[in-house]
């Protein structure tokens, strides 16, 4: 299964570098959350669609949406960037919207097949939202470390 590490990160440049220092975002030296299979490209541009209102397509072509940051030469592990816009909407939901938004984000195509329900998208969107949370109030982006 696809490893998707979601993590805060100053800037793209020590996001990228998590790749050679750490072989990874390591939790000691960033604020990590481990989402096996939920990709930052379409999972995470249909989560942004859910919580804003916007659609697919509006979120997919935003700044920083699922933009590749490492080399595109990497066999294995590559370094992703995730939307502001996704970012905020995430730091600034309650736990009610974000348990209301999981039934719909686990009922899209590529959630239903990688077996998602909604009490699992609950539990990965409480973990998301609160690294979001911490990135804003440390002036941090948020990245996924996605390894095949």
């Amino acid at each position: 299964m696809v490893m998707c590490d979601y993590f805060s990160a100053p800037d793209d440049d020590a996001a990228v570098r998590v790749l050679d220092e750490y072989g990874g975002p390591d939790a000691s030296a960033f604020d990590v959350v481990s989402l096996k299979g939920m990709d930052p490209v379409v999972a995470t541009a249909r989560l942004e669609a859910v919580l804003t209102g916007c659609t697919y397509e509006e979120a997919s072509r935003r700044p920083r949406a699922g933009r590749l940051l490492s080399s595109p030469d990497a066999e294995s592990a590559f370094v992703v960037s995730v939307s502001d816009t996704l970012c905020e909407a995430l730091a600034s939901a309650s736990p009610e919207s974000l348990v209301e938004a999981a039934g719909p984000w686990a009922g899209t195509e590529e959630l239903r097949a990688a077996g998602v329900t909604s009490e699992t998208a609950a539990e990965a969107l409480e973990l998301l939202s609160g690294v979001a949370v911490r990135a804003r109030a440390a002036g941090h982006r948020v990245y996924c470390w996605w390894a095949l």
